[in-house]
């Protein structure tokens, strides 16, 4: 038999994943690993936001329902001030801003209902900050991932190169091998990149129609407070 023929007989059929992380170079392998850690968690911060942004906009349907629906907003903002609801938070910091501005006597409706405003666009950012928190690292993943993919390549093939100089030898199946582990680095890179990335836009796009969401009832509920100013 031939050394051609004994090559194919011995060549793998298919690409082993776990046969590559374990002949790769020590580098190339810290390399994978730490890839896998980076996708292992984003997709527990895709997985997490979808049912934490999921569950937010249900509170939040129901508590408008429920506090339009009351003649009291008092009595409805106590029911919910133990839940975690965005829309409730910012009522409260509204009210709260009203009877300071009341206090005394409103001497400046425009003012007073510019204050509040204010505090409630605070709020309004402040929950959209606090719902976004953790997306900034899929996106860094998804702009590094591949870069750091490909540096485990690039060393992965420097080792190969090597391996000719040291065996004076430039047979294929001398640095197939190193060249298949180093390429795998890169593959691993683009599968921690591509999800978070597409998580990334996604949940960005969520978190905007989110945060439209709590805006609108702060306009709305602030033009209902500018119209109890005016009676006062």
């Amino acid at each position: 038999m031939t050394t051609i023929s004994l090559l194919a007989v011995a060549a793998p059929t298919r690409l082993d994943p776990v046969e590559l992380f374990l002949d790769a170079d020590i580098v190339v392998q810290a390399v994978m690993a730490g890839l896998i850690l980076a996708s292992i968690w984003s997709w527990m911060i895709i997985i997490s936001f979808a049912l934490k942004i999921g569950g937010a906009k249900k509170r939040a349907a129901k508590f408008e329902q429920d506090f339009w629906a009351s003649e009291n907003y008092e009595e409805t903002l106590d029911a919910y001030r133990n839940r975690d609801v965005a829309p409730a938070r910012i009522a409260w910091g509204a009210i709260t801003e009203w009877k300071k501005s009341t206090k005394g006597g409103v001497k400046d409706v425009r003012g007073a209902q510019g204050r509040i405003a204010a505090v409630m666009d605070s709020h309004v950012a402040e929950e959209a900050d606090r719902m976004a928190a953790r997306l900034t690292f899929l996106a860094t993943l998804g702009a590094v991932a591949p870069f750091i993919g490909l540096f485990g390549t690039v060393w992965g093939i420097m080792n190969s190169f090597f391996q000719i100089g040291a065996q004076n030898n430039s047979s294929l199946a001398v640095v197939a091998p190193g060249i298949s582990e180093a390429l795998f680095a890169t593959a691993i890179g683009l599968f921690a990149a591509i999800p978070a990335v597409i998580a990334y836009n996604r949940f960005s796009a969520s978190v905007n129609r989110y945060e439209a969401i709590l805006q609108r009832f702060a306009d709305r509920f602030n033009a209902n407070l500018g119209r109890e100013l005016e009676r006062v």
